[in-house]
């Protein structure tokens, strides 16, 4: 079933169930909407191998071209949560906003990290890869984009280490011991 755009549809922010990313854009392509689930490959390390695989590059994001009648039907689909709203309507994507995102995820950048919320000085943090993992501290700074100095309490010291935004997560004040 091929719908005709005419013009009136515009692109809105759909947010998922967890990890249903995939499913839910195979579900409303299948009943003709138009959608956008841009995608990265990544090098995932299973217990015994490793391999590329394909994942969201927005998690819980999937993007829709609808016009306003299709609104509750892409709601109404196993997987969808709710539409990114603002001010208590679905906030509109400018097509120009979709064409640059389109653009970026075909120009295959390497390393790209989103990260949702901003760190700031006195966050709490742990470190959940490489040789400092499980290590919990204080973000005292951002130093650039992969560079982190990390106040660990327990010590009683700096350390200024290279972690990307991946290998790091914030933690609640109580979980610092």
């Amino acid at each position: 079933m091929e719908r005709q755009i005419d013009g009136r549809e515009k692109w809105y922010a759909l947010y998922t169930r967890s990890r249903a990313e995939k499913k839910l854009y195979t579900l409303l392509t299948q009943k003709g909407i138009d959608c956008y689930l841009p995608l990265k490959k990544t090098l995932r390390q299973y217990s015994d191998r490793k391999k590329w695989v394909e994942e969201p590059l927005l998690r819980c994001y999937l993007f829709v071209r609808i016009s306003q009648r299709e609104y509750f039907e892409v709601l109404n689909t196993a997987g969808a949560v709710r539409f990114v709203c603002q001010e208590g309507k679905a906030a509109a994507i400018p097509e120009s906003q979709m064409l640059a995102l389109q653009h970026f995820v075909l120009s295959k950048p390497k390393d790209v990290q989103v990260e949702v919320g901003q760190l700031a000085a006195g966050d709490l943090m742990e470190i959940t890869d490489g040789p400092l993992r499980g290590v919990r501290g204080e973000l005292q700074q951002i130093r650039g984009h992969h560079r982190l100095l990390l106040r660990f309490h327990s010590l009683g010291f700096c350390v200024h280490t290279e972690v990307s935004l991946a290998e790091v997560k914030r933690i609640e004040k109580q979980q610092v011991a």
